[in-house]
């Protein structure tokens, strides 16, 4: 089934009163943790450009970049696999699965392997995933989509949760509350035997530092930590977009990422590996780089600025776009704006849902403020949405909105046109208002006095 409009996908959490309260209490929440730890930081825009000038010469060198962190990684005994799109991540992975003898895999929280679809290609070769980081795992047990980067779960509120713990967790017992902390103790318990007992996991990165070959992950639970270091053979997938070139440049992004994620001075839980050590941590240990439509998004000088993202969601917690419609309706991976300008990059615009994501926005530019590495979301927005109309003059049979544009492009084209479209429109809205205002237009015109009424042209 094709996956649906951003307009249309959006419908059901419009009309979802209690989604748009979870969301507009979360986000909220996270926003004003946001702000308070950039302003106590009296260095955050010169922060801010230090971000964003080590991400853009790090793009601009990627394929050197990429070359020596293959060779730190395999020097520290550590196995680099390449993978050009999903799909060869996938058989990478369930390979290695499969040589491992696994029936069942740990994973730490990565948008990585949701964006190649690991969970269901595992599923199908009967080898279950266990999602371990909290808001994973209620969205695995709910059986549904992530709704946010940081809070996959933010869509949910602690009522929902426990409704959801009772049901897939017996031994959590019917008496279980609501309370975060027994919540959280619950998940703990449930989680401690799938730990000791996995013999292969699977997380994502933060960061890639060419330099040393060393991996970094920053979370708030631990859950990452258990599964970087218990099991015999630990698979990470990431983006070639993760790569920082050196520790030196690790220092920026240690103190950006922490604030505008979660509004923290710093993660609990920064962890960092690099290849494998005998008698310490797992025996084996595979890299597997995925491009998936990052260079094409890197070749074009516009879009590249995505590319620039450390994934902190600081974007979605202020746009008021996402606060309504939640992170669902943006697909399966990436949403609120960064997914606008990353999903039809990385995907191409060809598909009607890839397409409509650049319009997905009211270009009020709050996420562009907020960016740590500044990404100009807007500009980025605008220019895809000129990449869309390019890929719809090339069809056989143009859109009705092409060919109403190219009839007003036909009319302005010339003054006497101009004119005699100019007298005979007035005329007709003048006849369709009530009360100096026009509150439907026929047609395909109709679309737009749908949300907003028109005013009635003046008498001169």
């Amino acid at each position: 089934m094709p996956t649906p409009k951003f307009a249309a996908a959006a419908r059901s959490a419009l009309a979802d009163t209690r989604l748009r309260r979870n969301l507009r209490g979360a986000t909220a929440a996270v926003r004003e943790r946001e702000a308070a730890a950039a302003a106590e930081t009296a260095d955050w825009e010169e922060l801010r450009e230090a971000g964003r000038a080590v991400r853009d010469e790090t793009l601009l060198d990627l394929d050197v970049h990429l070359a020596e962190l293959e060779r730190a990684v395999t020097e520290a005994g550590g196995v680099v696999h390449w993978a050009a799109d999903a799909a060869e991540a996938r058989g990478i992975v369930t390979g290695l699965v499969r040589a491992a003898g696994a029936a069942e895999v740990v994973k730490a929280s990565s948008a990585t392997t949701r964006e190649i679809g690991l969970n269901d290609a595992l599923a199908r070769m009967g080898v279950t995933a266990r999602e371990t980081a909290l808001a994973d795992m209620v969205v695995q047990f709910g059986g549904d989509r992530p709704s946010h980067l940081l809070s996959p779960a933010a869509h949910r509120d602690r009522a929902e949760i426990r409704e959801l713990f009772r049901r897939e967790m017996p031994a959590a017992g019917p008496g279980l509350s609501d309370d975060p902390a027994a919540l959280a103790a619950a998940a703990r318990a449930h989680l401690r035997d799938r730990f000791l007992r996995a013999g292969v996991a699977v997380t994502g990165a933060n960061f890639l530092v060419a330099e040393t070959g060393t991996l970094v992950v920053l979370e708030s639970e631990g859950n990452a930590r258990m599964c970087l270091t218990l099991p015999e053979t630990l698979i990470s997938v990431a983006g070639i977009d993760k790569v920082v070139p050196t520790w030196a440049d690790m220092e920026v992004f240690l103190q950006l990422l922490p604030r505008s994620s979660s509004g923290d001075r710093m993660t609990p839980y920064v962890s960092t590996w690099t290849g494998v050590t005998p008698g310490d941590g797992p025996r084996e240990f595979h890299l597997v780089l995925l491009d998936n439509g990052r260079t094409r998004a890197l070749a074009d000088e516009v879009g590249r600025a995505a590319l620039r993202c450390i994934r902190c969601s600081a974007c979605m917690n202020v746009c008021p776009v996402y606060e309504r419609t939640g992170g669902q309706a943006y697909g399966p991976v990436y949403p609120g704006p960064i997914g606008a300008i990353l999903t039809p990059q990385m995907r191409g615009v060809e598909s009607a849902a890839d397409a409509s994501l650049p319009y997905a926005s009211t270009l009020c530019g709050a996420c562009a403020d907020v960016c740590p590495v500044k990404i100009d979301i807007p500009d980025v927005l605008v220019h895809l949405r000129g990449k869309v109309v390019e890929s719809r003059r090339r069809r056989p049979v143009p859109t009705p909105e092409l060919m109403l544009m190219r009839g007003l492009a036909w009319t302005m084209g010339d003054p006497r046109r101009h004119e005699t479209a100019l007298r005979r429109g007035t005329r007709w809205a003048r006849l369709l208002s009530r009360g100096g205002r026009i509150r439907r237009l026929p047609g395909l015109l109709g679309k737009w006095t749908e949300a907003r009424d028109l005013p009635a042209p003046p008498a001169e």
